[in-house]
């Protein structure tokens, strides 16, 4: 049996031990550990899912291991003179999709939320603010055979190939009766108190459906939007060029048991075991206190952290952060 042992000096305050077992994931003694050794981040105390299990936690994380062979074509970045801040919501203001918070509900298709919030994103950013719409997460995470198990997981890589070559259909939210094929999965609370129900075990992947909701005006194929090109970018400076340039990527990386209690600061890894891989998406980046981050949204629903997104260690791959950058340019209408 593992226990938990805080070896302190009361003098002096300090706990000596920088990873502690026996911590439960959301736990009071998480939040307090995270707290109490005053690193760059503030965790929360999340009581209503205290009693969640680890298999439900790790049924958000979507993101699987990449094979080699799926990567896609790495794009040669010329850096630029770069800020020390930079956000897209600030510089596309004019652009409502970025300042925007997905939820994928009780389904590990992060993979699919953050290629689809980014290539949204992106419409508006290269039609100068003219094109408006959600790519669905819906069409992606159901017809996508080739990205992988839809809410059980898929390949960040092959969400932009799939655009690419077969192209995605637009819709919204859970329940917004936006564009073809809005998303059918109910949006639920993660990890937080909030005013939806908790999340659960993961649902199953609806089945592919190609055809658009019940009074859409546009046919399934004629609604379909593409990619011109999908690439792979690497290299801090190169990832901030791209984001600066072209807007916000998708990233995934690894998530350990104190991420889901994250509320404010610059995250990085203090505790806790592997729950699973999670893709995301990141739109900027700035400095807080001294120390580089990334600024990133994340489809928890907005209750979840900072408003929905959160700012993570950015320079240094932290959790795998900067090792797997996905774009695309859109093919626009």
């Amino acid at each position: 049996m593992k226990i938990v042992i805080f070896v302190a000096v009361a003098c002096l305050g300090m706990v000596q031990a920088k990873t502690l077992y026996g911590l439960k994931p959301l736990s009071q003694d998480m939040v307090n550990y995270i707290n109490y050794i005053n690193t760059t981040w503030k965790a929360g105390h999340n009581k209503n899912f205290e009693g969640m299990t680890i298999k439900q936690i790790k049924g958000m994380m979507g993101a699987l291991p990449v094979p080699e062979s799926m990567k896609l074509p790495r794009k040669s970045v010329i850096v630029g003179d770069l800020p020390e801040n930079f956000d897209s919501r600030t510089k596309w203001s004019n652009c409502p999709t970025i300042k925007e918070v997905r939820d994928q509900g009780s389904c590990g298709s992060c993979w699919a939320f953050g290629a689809v919030e980014s290539m949204s994103d992106r419409y508006c950013i290269h039609s100068g603010g003219k094109v408006n719409f959600h790519i669905s997460a819906e069409d992606l995470t159901t017809c996508c055979s080739s990205c992988g198990a839809g809410c059980n997981g898929g390949y960040p890589p092959e969400a932009w190939n799939y655009w690419k070559n077969n192209g995605i259909v637009t819709g919204g939210n859970y329940n917004t009766n936006q564009g073809c094929q809005p998303y059918l999965i109910p949006s639920c609370d993660h990890h937080v108190v909030g005013k939806l129900q908790p999340c659960g075990d993961s649902k199953p992947t609806p089945k592919c459906s190609r055809s658009c909701e019940s009074g859409y005006s546009v046919k399934y194929n004629d609604d379909k939007k593409f990619g011109a090109t999908a690439y792979q970018v690497s290299g801090v400076q190169q990832i901030m060029t791209e984001i600066m340039t072209n807007g916000p990527v998708e990233a995934d990386f690894t998530v350990y048991a104190d991420f889901p209690t994250y509320k404010s600061g610059v995250y990085k890894h203090e505790t806790g075991g592997v729950l699973g891989g999670h893709a995301i998406r990141i739109l900027g980046w700035g400095v807080e206190d001294g120390v580089d981050y990334w600024l990133v949204a994340n489809s928890w629903n907005p209750d979840w952290g900072d408003n929905g997104f959160f700012k993570i260690v950015r320079g240094t791959n932290e959790c795998g952060i900067e090792s797997d950058i996905n774009a695309g340019i859109p093919k626009l209408p």
